[in-house]
């Protein structure tokens, strides 16, 4: 008895995990709205770019020319146990704003670190409002909060290895980059 008990009890669970939603060919919708058939994939399109799938061809020589940013420093330094934009660096934040205002499609991560002292946790909340203090200044001058993300790597990726106050103040940084 136990055992058909446990046979209509298993039956039942994989028909209730049963589905009739048709995943062979799903339509795939372009951002014009029309419908566009999923039939063509990595063996049916070609590789490159012609004017019937509507994608652009990549010049790959130079798209590493926007992604550099600005001419000058991309790093923003600050003291232990602090997330206020120090006056020296006031230069390569208005050198960011410039950059970013200048193209609206620009598209900046905030890299917010720490130095190894401290929890992984108090590290992380640390980067992070570094990296927010950094996207409240780019925003005062003028920057789009759509076209900068803000993100903490904490103590996880120092630039400079070494457990003295030269390594640790090098490691206390919102890098900026671009994509």
């Amino acid at each position: 008895m136990k055992r058909f008990v446990l046979s209509v009890a298993l039956v039942a669970a994989l028909v209730g995990c049963g589905s009739n939603v048709k995943l062979d060919n799903p339509p795939v919708e372009d951002k014009t709205g029309t419908a566009v058939s999923a039939g063509t994939g990595a063996g049916g399109a070609s590789a490159g770019a012609n004017a019937s799938s509507g994608v652009a061809a990549v010049d790959l020589g130079k798209s590493g020319q926007d992604m550099a940013g600005p001419a000058g420093s991309n790093v923003v330094y600050f003291d232990f146990d602090s997330y206020v934009v120090k006056p020296e660096y006031q230069g390569v934040v208005e050198a960011q704003a410039r950059f970013l205002r200048a193209d609206p499609k620009r598209r900046a991560v905030l890299e917010g670190h720490t130095d190894e002292r401290g929890g992984r946790e108090y590290n992380l909340a640390l980067g992070q409002k570094r990296a927010e203090a950094v996207a409240r200044a780019l925003a005062l001058l003028g920057v789009n909060s759509s076209q900068v993300e803000a993100v903490s790597y904490g103590k996880e990726k120092p630039a400079v290895e070494g457990h003295d106050e030269a390594a640790w103040a090098k490691n206390r940084r919102v890098e900026v980059k671009y994509r």
